[in-house]
């Protein structure tokens, strides 16, 4: 991997699966890490102490930042978070897919997207990248496992990257913030060897929806997890009802 000593990276880290193999990526690559975590009133809260758990896991939880967003909640229009909808249990058969006058299917986002997330995320973590001076940003998104969430698309990403280019200091100074997706076109099996081979300490993650103590086992995010790991020859390290 390319050496980066003594530069920097901001890692968006959820404390699940694939955040926590970025942060792995970055620090292979010689990053000085950078984690921010958001609170926006998911669900699966329990994700929050994964994620401290992660960064003291690579020494820096001192500058590890959590930040507020709990209007998200407040918005709703997502079961991650609002408790009226549910989470959907991936182990029962799905209804039919509406289909449009001249027959053919409609694309479905799923439910558990939630609106304008990684929008949000991806511009207070451009802040808090700018004032530390780092000169790129990871992003656990994956355009495979997550087809439908409209804001893990790698054309979503380049417009932010524009956008950035074009609303930062640095950027109009001639040396823009990028983005880092390396999971992006990665199976999740692809992702999980990849994170073996770098030590990502996965038994402090979690991918749950349900956020429980114990994953449901159930849910898209979970089966997701359990089938890489599955392809991937190897034993998930957390615990499932």
């Amino acid at each position: 991997m390319t050496t980066n000593q003594g530069k920097k990276a901001v890692i968006i880290l959820s404390g699940g699966l694939d955040s926590t193999t970025c942060m792995g990526i970055a620090q292979a690559e010689g990053y000085e890490l950078y984690p921010i975590t958001f609170d926006y009133g998911q669900r699966h809260k329990i994700e929050l102490e994964n994620a401290r758990q992660v960064a003291a896991h690579y020494g820096v939880a001192d500058r590890h930042k959590v930040i507020q967003l709990g209007f998200l909640k407040e918005f709703g229009g997502s079961a991650l978070t609002d408790e009226s909808l549910e989470v959907p249990d991936m182990t029962k058969p799905k209804p039919e897919q509406a289909s449009s006058a001249d027959g053919a299917q409609e694309s479905e986002v799923p439910i558990t997207y939630v609106p304008g997330r990684n929008l949000l995320f991806l511009s207070i973590a451009t802040s808090y990248a700018e004032v530390t001076e780092a000169e790129v940003i990871y992003i656990g998104v994956n355009a495979l496992d997550y087809s439908g969430y409209p804001d893990c698309r790698p054309e979503f990403i380049r417009k932010v990257e524009e956008v950035m280019a074009l609303a930062t200091r640095v950027g109009v100074e001639g040396g823009p913030i990028r983005i880092a997706t390396p999971l992006s076109e990665w199976t999740k099996a692809e992702i999980i060897r990849e994170g073996m081979k770098l030590n990502v300490p996965y038994h402090l993650t979690t991918s749950c929806y349900n956020g429980q103590e114990e994953a449901c086992g159930v849910c898209d995010s979970c089966r997701l997890r359990l089938k890489g790991f599955a392809e991937a020859g190897s034993q998930d390290p957390i615990a499932y009802k």
